[in-house]
């Protein structure tokens, strides 16, 4: 089945889910709140492929390697993102509450050019998978988890569309990799502006900022480069997030240059943060000085054993 096909089930199920208002069943605070976070972030999925495919047509894609099926596909990817932001909208107003409107964004040099925006959306559906599986244990509505568990796996499509469009392992990882809602409010904050003032104030504050100059793949093993805009003396740690993998590793500072060999484990998109200490198991949110930077490391060769039946 074509992958657009499986987008439309996906979002004639998805309104199957939302038919009957989650308000109807008296939303915890804390949902409400999830459902603001995730409509937050739909907004800025929403607002990048609008202005990207009003600035690219099917032909710019073309001249620069991308083919028919994956400018169909995108813009399969812009009506999902629409209608999560209409349906999101809806179970908020059913519950009472103002929904947040969309803010202004800056997408820097990703509109630039098609494989600038192609690499950047792979990223931001990496961020929305991550963003839908690391809320789970905070919703308390069950049918509210349904309904976040149904966007998550046409936020997980959205990114394995990018990531083959980029020539990348789509599944990279045999999980998603599941990230605090601090740790991608920090990455979304990096693209928001202003926002309307009646916006709902989102009760998360952004790590301070992690960078890393690395652009393309890195090697499991390789050492990877960071920097940040302050003092960090050791030791200290570099912690990697990689599926449900959490490895922490000594850093070194070097002339202000953090460094680390990046774990054999990690595979795919991986988020790196500077932590006080090692993390075990699970990186808390007070572990945390700097970060998440996102790093893309080569996957291994697929291995499989063919005696287990």
């Amino acid at each position: 089945m074509m992958l657009s096909s499986l987008l439309t089930a996906l979002a004639a199920m998805t309104a199957t889910v939302f038919s009957a208002p989650l308000a109807s069943r008296a939303l915890a605070d804390l949902d409400l709140v999830v459902l603001q976070f995730a409509l937050t972030l739909e907004h800025l999925e929403n607002v990048f492929y609008k202005q990207a495919l009003q600035k690219f047509t099917e032909k710019d894609f073309a001249d620069a390697g991308f083919d028919k099926n994956y400018f169909n596909n995108l813009r399969f990817i812009a009506q999902d993102e629409e209608a999560h932001v209409v349906v999101l909208t809806q179970e908020i107003l059913a519950a009472g509450a103002k929904p947040v409107e969309s803010c202004e964004y800056n997408f820097g040099k990703a509109l630039d050019d098609v494989k600038s925006f192609v690499s950047l959306g792979s990223v931001l559906e990496g961020v929305g998978v991550s963003a839908y599986s690391g809320s789970a244990p905070a919703i308390e509505s069950k049918d509210l988890l349904t309904a976040a568990a149904a966007i998550l796996v046409a936020e997980g499509l959205h990114q394995g569309i990018q990531r083959q469009g980029l020539q990348q392992v789509p599944s990279a990882n045999i999980v998603g990799t599941p990230a605090s809602p601090t740790a991608i409010f920090t990455l979304a904050s990096a693209f928001i502006g202003n926002c309307p003032s009646t916006n709902m104030a989102l009760p998360f504050t952004a790590f301070p900022t992690l960078t890393t100059p690395q652009t393309g793949a890195i090697a499991p093993n390789a050492t990877a480069i960071f920097s940040v805009g302050g003092a960090v003396a050791e030791p200290f740690f570099m912690t990697f997030v990689s599926g449900i993998d959490t490895i922490s590793v000594p850093g070194k500072n070097e002339n202000g240059l953090l460094m680390a060999q990046i774990p054999a484990k990690t595979q795919g998109q991986t988020y790196a943060f500077v932590t006080k200490e090692a993390a075990i198991g699970a990186i808390r949110d007070s572990q945390v000085l700097f970060g998440p930077a996102i790093l893309e490391v080569t996957a291994d060769a697929p291995t499989f054993d063919l005696t287990i039946q």
